[in-house]
């Protein structure tokens, strides 16, 4: 508890967290009327975005009484109270730098507002809109970004797997001829750092193994190159890659890494050689609209608007079938999967309110989806279901995210020490040499 502080948010706040209210703890809030109008455009629609308005405005109509725009409401036990600002307030500090009456200059107006009227009191614009935060600064009024579901550690999203040297080779030929692992204790210091099914290298002055710490049998075990579906690992990351996507006792997956690891292709080669185990392979990714056009202007039902946006996995899966023959069983397997909606390939927004059981579920481009985003996808997990998510955190289309703030990283943080989930970091490309070049270069 320090001293209180007042909060003027930004609309982008709300459509990112829509239970953001409660994350202030014991200072004010002060809402714009400008944001209550912007928030009424976003109301219709099936995106996330368009759910956090409604969801919000439900939020605000139950607080809702005369003192609202005056004495304001209380948020609840420990919280501060909320305020709407309504009317058009003056800022001649904001007119004089921004003359434009957009929305984004009539909040800055509120913020200096509030910031005047208080002035022994700390005034913030919370906003996750970049160059509003520098105009906001360049006029003498402090901002921040909404950091509340932030991830501050992201260095394990920058490094392969961990190498852990100076074991007896005795012990790391002994893994090779064990079947089913070896008690992690005969590993010294290992337990203290591993988290559940964490994958890495082990060495000894001669010798060196891909090992696994199993959390189901308390057990190191070793991992082995095999081949899933067609797809053969080409690096130790693919292999435990596999080793995690093909233990149905590991139910949810977090698969991280640049263009061209194979994150999607492993996970679609995993899930079609467990098709016995699961009754449905549905691969979904959000949609990230081109040039700012929303999917309504293309042209088509709503399968061909979004065909667009699904050909990459369509090409993951062409991938797998090239290398089995025209006619293989193995190819008319898949065939028959999809005329039997046995494997499914849609837009992530059609799965809002399915339960899903006994289902492979890979998400991909996970990285454009928020922290409350990934949490209802995950929500609708039934039983018998894994849930794969990919994607690459420095290849970010949503307008709002980064590598901080994103549903993906997220997720990783906050699962990281569960014993149904496991996450491999992907860092060599085996795509081509072009698109490896590409990617360290450009």
């Amino acid at each position: 508890m320090g001293n209180k502080k007042n909060f003027v948010l930004d609309t982008n706040v709300i459509l990112h967290d829509y239970r953001c209210l409660s994350n202030f703890e014991e200072n004010d809030i002060y809402l714009p009327i400008v944001v209550l109008e912007e928030l009424d455009k976003f109301k219709k629609g099936n995106e996330q975005i368009n759910f956090n308005a409604r969801a919000f405005s439900r939020e605000l109509d139950a607080l809702t009484d005369d003192s609202l725009f005056t004495d304001g409401a209380s948020l609840g036990e420990g919280l501060g109270r909320l305020f709407v600002v309504a009317g058009e307030v003056k800022s001649e500090k904001v007119s004089s730098s921004f003359p434009d009456r957009k929305p984004d200059h009539r909040i800055l107006a509120t913020a200096d507002y509030i910031s005047e009227k208080y002035p022994n009191m700390v005034t913030t614009l919370v906003t996750k809109d970049v160059n509003l935060r520098m105009k906001a600064r360049s006029i003498g009024i402090m901002s921040e970004d909404y950091i509340n579901d932030k991830v501050l550690n992201e260095d394990i999203f920058d490094k392969s797997n961990e190498v852990y040297e100076g074991f007896d080779s005795a012990l790391i030929d002994k893994l090779y001829s064990t079947k089913g692992g070896l008690d992690v204790d005969l590993f010294g210091d290992l337990r203290n750092v591993l988290q559940p099914n964490e994958c890495f290298i082990v060495k000894s002055d001669r010798s060196s193994a891909l090992a696994r710490y199993n959390p189901f049998v308390d057990r190191i075990v070793l991992v082995e190159k095999r081949r899933s579906y067609g797809i053969e690992p080409r690096n130790a990351e693919q292999a435990f890659a596999l080793e995690i996507l093909n233990d149905t006792d590991i139910k949810l997956v977090g698969l991280t890494g640049k263009a061209g690891t194979g994150k999607t292709l492993l996970a679609l080669a995993a899930a079609l050689a467990n098709v016995d185990n699961y009754k449905q392979v549905l691969l979904a990714r959000p949609i990230v609209s081109l040039s700012n056009k929303d999917i309504g202007f293309l042209p088509g039902d709503a399968q061909e608007k979004v065909a667009p946006y699904m050909q990459p996995l369509f090409d993951n899966l062409n991938v797998i079938k090239r290398q089995f023959a025209i006619n293989s069983q193995e190819v008319r397997k898949i065939e028959e999967m999809q005329k039997g909606n046995q494997l499914v390939i849609e837009a992530l927004a059609f799965i809002r309110g399915r339960s899903l059981s006994e289902t492979f579920c890979i998400i991909d481009e996970a990285q454009n989806l928020t922290p409350h985003e990934v949490k209802t996808i995950i929500t609708r997990a039934g039983e018998g279901t894994k849930m794969v998510f990919t994607g690459d955190i420095h290849q970010i289309d949503h307008p709002y995210l980064d590598t901080h703030s994103n549903g993906l990283v997220y997720m990783i943080d906050r699962m990281k020490d569960q014993s149904i989930f496991s996450h491999v970091n992907l860092v060599k490309g085996e795509r081509s040499k072009l698109s490896e070049l590409a990617s360290n270069l450009l």
